[in-house]
C-alpha cells in the first residue's frame, strides 16, 4: 500500500533506482527536493537534462566528455606512451589526485564479470585495442579495483596485450585486496602507481 500520493511515490521510486540510495534515503531526498524552492528543484533537473543532451564518450578514451575529444585526451604535455585503464570515469580524479601519473586514460566503463554477464563485449575493450594499433604506447597500467572482477579484467589484458609487445603494469603494494578504488586515499594510490608491477599471465 502507497502512502504517498502518486506523484510522490513515483519521485521517490526514481530515487531508489539510484546506486547505494534505499527507501528511505529516497524518501528524504525527495521530500527535500518538495520542500525547497522552485529555483533549486528545477535547476537540478535542467542539470541533469542539460547532462544527458551535451555529455558523451570521448572518441579517444571514452571517459565522459562534453566534447569528442575530452581535455585530457587533448593536453600535449600528457605521456602517450602509457595509458593507465581504469573502470569507471570517477577513477580518473582518484588516479589524478595521488599526483603520480602523467600519461593518459581509458575507461572500460565496468569490468568482467561473467555471473552478471559482463564480458569484454560490455567493456570498451575493443576501443583501447585500436588506440593501440599503430601507435606509439609502450606501457598500460590496468588500475581496476582490486577485487575478483578488477583481477579478471587485469589478467583478461595482459594475455591480449603481452604478445604484442606492450608491457601490462597492475599498482601494486598499498591496495587492499577485496577493495574498490573508489575509497582508496591518495597516499596510497600514488604508492601503488609509483610501485607498480608487470602482469605475467
Amino acid at each position: 500500500m502507497n502512502f504517498y500520493t502518486p506523484p510522490v511515490q513515483n519521485l521517490i521510486d526514481q530515487f531508489s533506482r539510484l546506486p547505494g540510495i534505499g527507501p528511505k534515503s529516497a524518501q528524504r531526498i525527495a521530500f527535500h527536493l518538495l520542500q525547497s524552492s522552485n529555483e533549486n528543484a528545477l535547476g537540478l533537473a535542467a542539470a541533469i537534462e542539460t547532462a544527458k543532451e551535451q555529455v558523451r564518450f570521448c572518441e579517444v578514451c571514452c571517459n565522459f566528455s562534453a566534447t569528442e575529444v575530452c581535455e585530457l585526451c587533448q593536453d600535449p604535455k600528457r605521456d602517450p606512451a602509457v595509458i593507465c585503464v581504469v573502470e569507471e570515469s570517477r577513477d580518473i580524479a582518484i588516479v589524478e589526485r595521488s599526483g603520480e601519473f602523467s600519461g593518459q586514460y581509458h575507461v572500460l566503463h565496468g569490468a568482467m564479470n561473467p555471473i552478471e554477464g559482463i564480458g569484454p563485449e560490455q567493456l570498451r575493450v575493443k576501443e583501447l585495442l585500436n588506440r593501440l594499433k599503430d601507435s606509439q604506447v609502450t606501457e598500460v597500467i590496468v588500475a581496476t579495483s582490486p577485487n575478483l572482477e578488477g583481477e579478471a579484467t587485469s589478467m583478461y589484458l595482459a594475455r591480449l596485450l603481452n604478445p604484442v609487445g606492450i608491457m601490462v603494469t597492475r599498482p601494486a603494494s598499498g591496495l587492499p585486496v577485496g577493495g574498490d578504488l573508489e575509497y582508496v586515499d591518495e597516499l596510497t594510490l600514488g604508492r601503488a602507481l609509483s610501485a607498480r608491477q608487470q602482469i605475467t599471465p
